[in-house]
């Protein structure tokens, strides 16, 4: 990135590297099954995601029609924790990694 830096006498061009994050992002995706009921999958997202109800609710449905939704996404390191915390329930979830 370059920035112009104006004084008095002179314009002079200071170039200046910039760190980018180029951490790759993770899906956290739950599965539908036969067992946990729409009420069990919205309390979780709700609890461990911090879902609203309506997005929860949302989400319910489209797990239950789709099959799998992804829930969150995130780095790896923060959706861990939540994942383990699904299945802790009883809920089949995964993290998957978003190809970009």
């Amino acid at each position: 990135m370059a920035v112009i830096k104006n004084d008095t006498s002179t314009q002079t061009w200071e170039e200046t590297d910039v760190l980018t994050d180029l951490e790759d992002i993770h899906s956290l995706i739950v599965w539908n099954d036969e067992v946990n009921t729409f009420e069990w999958v919205i309390e979780t997202l709700i609890e461990v995601c911090g879902h609203t109800y309506e997005q929860a609710e949302q989400c319910s449905y489209i797990i239950h029609f789709r099959g799998k939704y992804a829930v969150k996404q995130g780095s790896y390191e923060d959706l861990k924790p939540l994942c383990d915390a699904i299945t802790e329930r009883g809920i089949n979830a995964t993290i998957e990694i978003i190809a970009g």
